[in-house]
């Protein structure tokens, strides 16, 4: 036994010099004279693990240690930290100064090379300018607030009576009424195996790019395949038929003078899957939590429904939301402020954002090498008193002040020139949910499911409540 005991001793000490030696030889390895304060963790992991764990408490942890701008090595590469609002303003508006995007490997890998986030320069501009003119406002009103609108009215058309888990529901209909927006005919037929593998591949995208079986960035990258083969067919059958299509896929492959931008079919698969997958998280999300905190906070819910009562009082029972019928209303254009710019800012579904160095530079006094990333780390701001004042709590009114919107902290949508460009789409999108969802319903949470805020807003066991007739 004492023999055991002196065995398990000598490996324990064993475990723990090999642990020590390759934690500082990782630290060795990014020691170059001039980078910012912080610690790298594990070769390869880096402090990964610890950054998922614990989230925002890491932030602020390594904050404390090291000041506002300090190193790190997360999701596969060595990152700068950046928590200094000055600082972060002036990395998002120079993309041209050598700060480009610099998503994860994992995102890279599964979203394609040439999806938005990818892509800087002369093919940024051709790809958001093809992206943008899918979703401008004109497109919004005369084609895409229709197919919305009929999507939103039969899809919560049959909750009455029944408990639901809202998480799940949102998560469906972002994902589905972005795919009617796309291919409106073929989109029932493709719905279900498409859907099944784009929520793997969602998953795969904040994952370490380690191609092991089992991990998410496998799935991913294999729900990515199967993805790919869907779109191609897809496109195979439009070109081989000369039926007429009204929607995102049909601008897309058009070869006519008023498509300025023409794509490849590999760049139209990458675009399409880019406009599922950026829509796909803010609207499910955001969705689910406005009907959380709505729940939470009746005298704000009873406000919205009666103007949105209003609307439907002016109108047949079969008739649709229209453009004109989200602007004129005072309280409920701050609603969908509550429901985009409160709700986004009380739940943080949006983080920070990353960019790429792509020569070595000096901010703030340190050298951040060429190929790191830096992550514009904004939720502290979010809860930053000076700005909201009682941050914590869930208060519509305050997006009153418009000068919320335009003041420079406001990065709930990033900033400069990725600024999120489906940022109206969203809005109508909710807006039109939310329509449908409380004037025909009132609803009550069971369970009281936890809530989780970081890397994503989600409820791990779903967020159930039951609805009834309004």
């Amino acid at each position: 036994m004492a023999l055991f005991m002196v065995v398990l001793v000598l490996v324990f000490i064993l475990a723990l010099s090999i642990c020590t030696a390759l934690l500082r030889w990782n630290e060795l390895k990014f020691s170059k004279k001039g980078l910012p304060p912080g610690t790298m963790g594990w070769p390869i992991f880096g402090e990964t693990t610890e950054f998922l764990k614990q989230g925002p408490n890491f932030m602020k942890n390594q904050r404390a240690r090291y000041g506002s701008f300090f190193k790190s090595h997360i999701l596969g590469c060595p990152t700068a930290v950046s928590m200094d609002p000055e600082l972060n303003r002036y990395i998002l508006m120079n993309e041209a100064k050598g700060l480009v995007p610099g998503y994860p490997q994992s995102m890279l890998d599964i979203l394609g090379k040439c999806n938005i986030a990818a892509v800087h320069g002369s093919t940024h501009k051709q790809m958001r300018g093809a992206l943008l003119a899918l979703i401008s406002p004109t497109m919004i009103k005369q084609q895409l607030l229709p197919k919305i609108d009929e999507f939103m009215r039969n899809f919560v058309s049959d909750w009455d009576n029944k408990i639901i888990d809202i998480q799940e529901k949102t998560k469906q209909m972002a994902f589905l009424s972005s795919l009617k927006q796309i291919a409106s005919v073929e989109s029932t037929s493709i719905a279900r195996e498409f859907m099944h593998e784009f929520f793997k591949l969602v998953l795969g995208t904040l994952s370490l790019p380690i191609d092991l079986p089992g991990t998410n960035y496998r799935r991913g990258l294999k729900a990515r395949k199967i993805i790919l083969t869907i779109l191609k067919q897809l496109i195979g059958k439009r070109r081989g038929c000369q039926e007429s299509h009204k929607d995102m896929l049909a601008y897309l492959m058009s070869k006519d003078d008023n498509n300025r931008y023409k794509l490849s079919d590999a760049e139209i698969i990458d675009q399409i899957i880019t406009i599922l997958y950026s829509g796909y998280e803010t609207v499910s999300t955001t969705s689910m939590m406005a009907v959380k905190y709505l729940h939470d906070h009746p005298s704000i819910l009873e406000e919205l429904r009666k103007e949105h009562m209003a609307i439907r009082e002016k109108k047949r029972p079969e008739d649709p939301i229209e453009w004109n019928d989200l602007k004129p209303m005072k309280f409920t254009r701050a609603v969908r402020k509550i429901v985009i710019f409160e709700t986004s800012r009380l739940a943080t579904i949006v983080n920070g954002v990353l960019r790429k160095t792509t020569e070595e530079m000096e901010l703030n006094g340190f050298v951040v090498p060429k190929g790191w990333r830096i992550y514009v780390y904004t939720r502290e701001i979010n809860y930053d008193p000076f700005i909201y004042p009682d941050p914590l709590a869930f208060n519509p009114w305050r997006w009153m002040d418009k000068s919320l919107e335009s003041q420079s902290n406001f990065l709930i949508f990033g900033g400069g020139t990725r600024q999120c460009p489906g940022k109206e789409l969203g809005i109508a999108e909710i807006s039109t949910f939310l329509h449908y969802f409380i004037t025909r319903y009132r609803w009550e949470e069971i369970g009281g499911e936890k809530l989780m805020k970081f890397p994503r807003v989600e409820a791990p066991n779903g967020l159930h409540i039951r609805v009834s007739s309004y």
